[in-house]
């Protein structure tokens, strides 16, 4: 692939850091680029500088098109940390702090949001931004890209709808809550929204100088970085699943109608074509391995751990108190049933709690009717493990996809081509750009030998009262099944 072929933006602005990849229609990385971020935490406080997102881009940016003068740059799109907002005033400039994601300043202003009919939790953007309006006076809501897309055409843009829904913005209605002025928000603060994949704007001269992407390039509205890594997946037709392994675990599925939960634990985004795109994050994750094992070398640990199929133990591996997926449980803490041999075996418990999770989710989502019927792609930080991957597979039992790039960049490079009118569905462009790694076979005996430590941990949990009956009868149900049928 030569540098004057068309190639396509893709921005994330993480946590940690901004990642740029520049990224051609069949998935070839011609260039990238990071410029890490910083922020201040203390107790449930967790703030950026917005104007660190800004030099961050501009570093990134260079980075990524370095030598690729050649490079015709068709379109970019930026995606952001979800529910992480800010305030600007009538220019675009910032006058609060970004609260970030999982601050937890704003529980007073969701308890009033959701005895006012809508169903957010306390970390979201709409009470965070209630919050932000009590402390720092009237502004506009204002999300992780919003504002970058703004410094990059020159213009207050509408937001796009994947960041809107943490800030309480009705899907399926296309519209605002009638109550957010009685919350405190004014009709200013409120901006439009857009549909992820429109066309905002271009790239004005100004920022060309700073970022070094052409002028004149479009800029696409983008999605929540939990979106970015799906499409990153080419987890987008209906039934397919991208299952996010890293310190917490994420699911997210693509589905013709939203998948509807009374109890708020599974929510729906929304696709370009108006699709949906259904989905939970667990507080279960690799994190309890780095909490357990500080140090360890994670393939020696796994080779050992090999040998304990199953475990002497059995454990739900929570990283933090309290559960949102599969069940909804604030009291919930970590457990561990039966007592470990050593430390390999408890190595290995933690990996096959792990997977029995992300089990009980695929079997709550099949309680809630959702499609499951495509195909499972494992990404995050925890897919770099074959073990891993075999031993989830095995737990499932279903196959698995990994991808070779699954950078949420890479997921914007692909809805920036979409947004350009490349092609007429997303999934056929992400389709495109995905490039799988391996598919990874569960073994039939394998999922057999696990089914009893898989049932002893869902009756545990149904004893302490966290995880619903029906939900329990249910799982137990699918025992004798793989979790891909719908």
């Amino acid at each position: 692939m030569t540098d004057d072929h068309e190639a396509w933006l893709g921005i994330d602005l993480g946590t940690q850091s901004v990642r740029v990849l520049l990224v051609t229609g069949d998935g070839t990385v011609l260039g990238s680029g990071s410029a890490p971020l910083g922020g201040r935490r203390d107790g449930v406080r967790h703030e950026q500088d917005p104007d660190d997102w800004w030099k961050g881009v501009c570093a990134a940016s260079r980075a990524a098109l370095r030598g690729r003068s050649k490079a015709r740059v068709g379109g970019l799109a930026v995606c952001g940390t979800s529910g992480t907002v800010l305030l600007t005033d009538g220019a675009g400039r910032p006058m609060s702090p970004a609260l970030m994601y999982d601050d937890g300043r704003a529980t007073a202003q969701a308890a009033r949001a959701r005895m006012a009919g809508l169903g957010v939790q306390d970390t979201w953007a709409l009470p965070k931004a209630v919050w932000l309006t009590e402390t720092y006076g009237p502004g506009r809501i204002t999300h992780q890209p919003d504002l970058v897309v703004s410094l990059l055409t020159g213009e207050l843009p509408p937001a796009d709808s994947s960041h809107a829904l943490k800030t309480g913005y009705d899907l399926e209605r296309d519209a605002w809550p009638a109550m957010l002025p009685r919350l405190g928000l004014p009709d200013t603060a409120i901006p439009d929204v857009v549909r992820p994949g429109t066309r905002l704007g271009q790239v004005s001269t100004s920022a060309a100088e700073a970022t070094g992407i052409p002028a004149g390039t479009p800029v696409i509205a983008g999605m929540t970085d939990g979106c970015a890594a799906q499409i990153a997946s080419a987890a987008l037709r209906p039934g397919s699943w991208n299952s996010v392994l890293g310190t917490t675990l994420v699911l997210k599925g693509a589905s013709p109608t939203p998948v509807r939960d009374p109890t708020g634990v599974v929510y729906n985004h929304r696709a370009p074509d108006g699709s949906w795109l259904p989905g939970g994050a667990s507080s279960v994750g690799a994190g309890v391995l780095t909490a357990a094992f500080a140090g360890a070398d994670p393939a020696a640990m796994d080779a050992l751990a090999a040998a304990y199929e199953p475990s002497g133990a059995i454990t739900y591996p929570l990283v933090s108190p309290g559960e949102r997926f599969p069940f909804l449980a604030p009291d919930a803490s970590a457990l561990v049933l039966g007592e470990p041999e050593s430390d390999a075996d408890l190595w290995a418990a933690l990996l096959q709690g792990v997977a029995f999770t992300e089990r009980l989710c695929l079997d709550y989502l099949h309680h809630l009717g959702a499609p499951l019927d495509g195909p499972l792609t494992f990404t995050g930080g925890a897919a770099r493990s074959p073990y891993w991957n075999q031993l989830r597979a095995d737990v499932l039992g279903r196959p698995a996809r990994v991808p070779q790039q699954t950078e949420p960049a890479l997921g914007m490079a692909a809805l920036a081509a979409y947004g350009a009118g490349t092609a007429p569905h997303l999934a056929q462009v992400a389709e495109g750009m995905v490039r799988i790694g391996t598919t990874v076979e569960p073994r039939p005996e394998r999922t057999a030998r696990f089914a009893e430590s898989y049932a002893r941990l869902v009756e545990e949990l149904t004893t302490r009262g966290w995880l619903p009956p029906p939900v329990a009868a249910h799982a137990k149900a699918r025992l004798d099944g793989d979790t891909a049928d719908s």
